[in-house]
């Protein structure tokens, strides 16, 4: 059995009575809105509702006699003593209760309603060390855009007046002995935000036993996964939709600010009220919000220069002088045959194919894969400085080195305590072996799935081959003219299909591994997750381009000395070149997937409430048990259960992070990524904003300091674009080649014949000559200019990589993470926290002795069984049979 020591010392003197006259201080955002309008209340009125429980039960007989035949009654007897022994033990760490049963047709629905007294918010908000304000900052808010444009007087259209804007305060560690020193605790009513109140109740929901520790029975995570409560969830602040009548903007509440200020699509051009998010969701779904519009509005400059090449591409399509050698060559150029059944064909056959590749494929893309690296560099030394001014203004920039707590699965099932050095106190512990042990097995289970990743990639590789074959031997002329792009095509899709369920296999296998490696914080779980399913999916989705961009038709042979694979010829690049094949394989990739994923996010979400509702639908003539005689409409907490689980971050933040690898690493193939990506994200904001808003029910608000591993791996991508963009010029595009002719020949006339070697004639399937792609001689040798090119093309990559870097460095060095005036905030709260919560020298011992005793006498009665409910409460409930430490 675990043993925890908690240092509090708490005194019962300082928990003050309600004010008779509030005052508009800190706490609930409730306080914008008329005391009647607040229905999230218990019966009596005033009792606040922090978290709502809920399960089904079906009241048929006939359907209840099969069940209990089926599972002889012993699932549904374990789920009730459970639900029994979970609700008996929340009472005894004196959370208030009160139950509500409705009744759908054949299934009855039990909603009990959960509140927190004063004296529990209390204990616990010491305990997980709650920030509560010591003085307001009136320091004004503002970002760089709204300055830029205010000093060259031009009106900013961006710009919104939203009501009801948080203040920002000075904050600290909330401590019960000092009370009197924080902001607002003239009114315990508001004193905690609704927010807060919400963490602690989940903190007690997430740690109170229902069964055995050692089988791991503790938890509301695991009793909703095991179907003994169908959801648990706090309760949103009111409805969503406008009032019909005007009304004073002020007093709306915080979910109608939200979505008539933020998640509507008439405000896709104003900025995020992020202020306003964190005050209702939290610092982490807040962050991510503003991680995402920092990056859409990022992506602007890099779509514009990305349109301007592409536009310089079409310009080219015109005027190049290859281009139109090609297509005026008639049967000049006789190509050999592109598969062992195939017949000759003529060059100038891919007139416009050959242009299309011009698009994608020229000087331009040069300086645009350098202007990318570099925009990527800048992009996240810009970030990072905007993430602490916010983690900062939101009092999250020591969240994970000093405040973050353990997680409350981890400190119920950890089986081991330890001393912690710093502080003293006993605190939960597994042991590190068997972590390594079971990462170690993580590891490997990642492994064997990246191989059948790998596995399907060559099935793929294969069965773009075997379709070129089979529409060579069709006989039709159309199809054989373009089975090459046809088997590219359908390869595309085929794998972007693959990708997808594979994902959805590993996520969720992910997800099982993560949470039985047993990591102490939730920061530590989430990285550990997001690296497992990165590792994944970066293979998953990248695999197949950078087997077109590096690996395709470099392995083909000539003439008369093919390599095969398993008995089939090496699959080489399409008459016009593996670049436009690479930019057709990200379009289709990364456009594919995120109109899918828009698609999905933007109807999934309201199949699924529909069809939630019309099940919870009420059946006729039906009513509330508790108050039979009227139902004058639905209860909030019935509206809230009808709508969908949040999903969490995770998805949304791999999509981008997908993106942004698409639009570095690969951008030399295709100019266009940053706009595509530009538009899906104007779209995705809203998206995501009306999701949270309006579908989804209240996720309980988590802290953060950052957007954690994902800027790691953003700068991992940031450097792999580097070299990527690097190989790509050198040894995928003809930007080297057409740049090495132009030196030695002093024209770009003749280049074509330049690119194409003669087969020997004495391998080919006729003995007559035809030409192939290559820099060979007669006999299939590389000639002189190969090994001038290759020198060439090694240089570039060396040079450009080197200058870029370095380039990146200079960024990094001259952009600081945090700025001046956030450091000296920083040092301001920490001297007033210090002030607010130092030790008064002159109390006197025997004041001391009283707050001892009343604690002692405090534990023993939580001890007893007799215990009252409005009287007492306990941290740890699951020991209540051990005598206080």
């Amino acid at each position: 059995m675990m043993k925890r020591k908690k240092n509090l010392v708490e005194d019962n003197d300082t928990l003050i009575a309600l004010s008779d006259q509030p005052e508009q201080t800190y706490g609930s955002m409730e306080t914008c809105v008329a005391p009647q309008e607040n229905k999230n209340v218990f019966s009596d009125g005033v009792t606040r509702i922090d978290f709502v429980l809920v399960w089904e039960e079906s009241v048929n007989p006939l359907k209840l006699a099969e069940s209990d035949k089926l599972s002889s009654g012993s699932s549904r007897d374990t789920h009730r003593k459970w639900r029994t022994e979970f609700l008996s033990r929340l009472q005894t760490a004196g959370i208030h209760q009160e139950t509500k049963e409705v009744l759908q047709g054949k299934t009855k629905t039990t909603y009990v309603l959960l509140s927190a007294p004063w004296n529990v918010l209390c204990y616990y908000a010491e305990e997980i060390s709650l920030r509560v304000p010591l003085q307001v900052v009136t320091t004004p808010i503002s970002n760089w855009s709204e300055n830029i444009l205010e000093k060259l007087h031009i009106p900013n259209v961006m710009a919104q007046d939203v009501p009801n804007l948080p203040p920002d305060y000075y904050t600290c560690q909330f401590r019960t002995n000092k009370l009197e020193r924080f902001l607002g605790h003239e009114n315990k009513d508001t004193f905690f935000k609704t927010t807060q109140r919400h963490q602690i109740l989940y903190e007690i929901l997430a740690r109170t036993p229902y069964g055995a520790l050692k089988r791991g029975e503790v938890g509301i995570g695991r009793l909703v996964s095991e179907n003994v409560l169908t959801a648990a969830f706090p309760l949103h602040e009111g409805p969503f939709e406008m009032p019909k009548t005007p009304v004073d903007p002020q007093s709306l509440n915080m979910r109608q600010i939200l979505h008539h200020y933020w998640a509507r699509w008439a405000c896709w051009r104003k900025y995020q009220p992020l202020d306003h998010i964190r005050e209702y969701f939290g610092e982490k779904i807040a962050l991510y919000f503003a991680w995402l519009g920092f990056y859409t509005g990022w992506l602007l400059p890099a779509a514009v220069v990305g349109f301007i090449i592409f536009l310089f591409g079409i310009w080219l399509m015109v005027t190049d002088v290859p281009a139109e050698e090609l297509c005026s060559s008639g049967n000049t150029f006789v190509m050999c045959p592109l598969c062992n059944i195939c017949s000759y064909w003529n060059l100038s056959s891919i007139c416009y194919t050959y242009k299309a590749g011009l698009l994608f494929d020229n000087g331009g893309t040069v300086f645009f894969s350098i202007f990318m690296s570099l925009w990527a560099v800048t992009f996240l030394e810009y970030w990072k400085r905007t993430s602490s001014i916010l983690s900062h203004r939101w009092d999250c920039s020591e969240f994970e080195e000093i405040e973050e707590r353990p997680r409350p699965e981890f400190t119920a099932l950890a089986p081991l305590t330890v001393r912690n050095p710093v502080t003293g106190a006993e605190e939960p512990y597994f042991p590190e072996t068997q972590r390594l042990s079971r990462t170690i097995t993580g590891n490997m289970v990642v492994i064997m799935m990246i191989a059948i990743v790998l596995i399907f990639l060559m099935g793929i590789i294969m069965y773009r081959s075997i379709l070129s074959i089979i529409i060579y031997r069709s006989q039709n002329a159309f199809f054989i003219f373009s089975a090459g792009r046809i088997a590219s095509l359908t390869g595309s899709m085929l794998n972007l299909l693959v990708i997808l369920l594979l994902s959805r296999l590993y996520t969720y296998l992910a997800q099982i591994l993560t949470r039985w490696e047993m990591h102490r914080t939730q920061t530590k779980y989430e990285d550990a997750f997001i690296l497992k399913v990165f590792i994944f999916q970066f293979v998953n989705f990248y695999s197949s381009p950078v087997y077109i961009a590096f690996f395709k038709g470099r392995f083909v042979g000539y003439p008369g000395n093919y390599n095969t694979l398993l008995g089939i010829r090496n699959e080489d690049c399409g008459s016009s070149g593996c670049l436009i094949e690479l930019a057709q394989e990200l379009l289709v990739i990364m456009v594919g997937k995120q109109v899918i994923s828009n698609i999905q996010e933007f109807v999934l979400p309201k199949l699924k409430t529909w069809w939630h509702r019309r099940k919870l639908k009420p059946a006729p003539s039906q009513e509330v048990i508790d108050e039979p005689e009227t139902m004058p409409e639905i209860n909030p907490w019935e509206t809230n259960y009808q709508l969908l689980v949040c999903e969490g971050l995770f998805d949304e933040y791999l999509e981008m992070v997908l993106q942004f690898g698409f639009i570095t690493i690969f951008v030399a193939a295709c100019p266009l990524a940053p706009l595509f990506a530009l538009i899906n994200n104007w779209v995705e904001v809203r998206l995501d904003a009306q999701k949270f808003v309006c579908e989804y029910r209240r996720p309980v608000v988590e802290r953060a300091q950052d957007i954690g591993i994902w800027l790691t791996i953003l700068k991992f991508i940031s450097f792999l674009a580097v070299i990527s963009n690097a190989f790509l010029i050198a040894f995928t595009s003809d930007f080297l080649p057409r740049l090495f002719y132009r030196y030695t020949a002093g024209s770009m006339s003749g280049y074509i014949n330049f690119t194409l070697a003669v087969s020997p004639v004495n391998l080919t399937q006729s003995h007559t000559s035809c030409r192939y792609r290559g820099l060979r001689d007669e006999k299939g040798q590389y000639t002189q200019d190969y090994f001038h090119l290759l020198a060439i093309r090694l240089s570039f990559v060396i040079i450009f990589e080197h200058v870029v870097l370095l380039i990146g460095r200079i960024i990094d060095w001259m952009v600081p993470d945090i700025p001046e005036e956030v450091e000296i905030k920083i040092k301001r709260e920490h001297y007033m926290a210090k002030e607010a919560l130092a030790e008064n020298q002159s109390l006197s011992k025997s004041v001391l002795e009283e707050v001892e005793r009343q604690t002692f006498e405090l534990r023993r009665r939580i001890q007893s069984p007799t215990n009252s409910i409005s009287s007492s409460f306990s941290l740890s409930p699951e020991h209540e049979d051990k005598p206080p430490p």
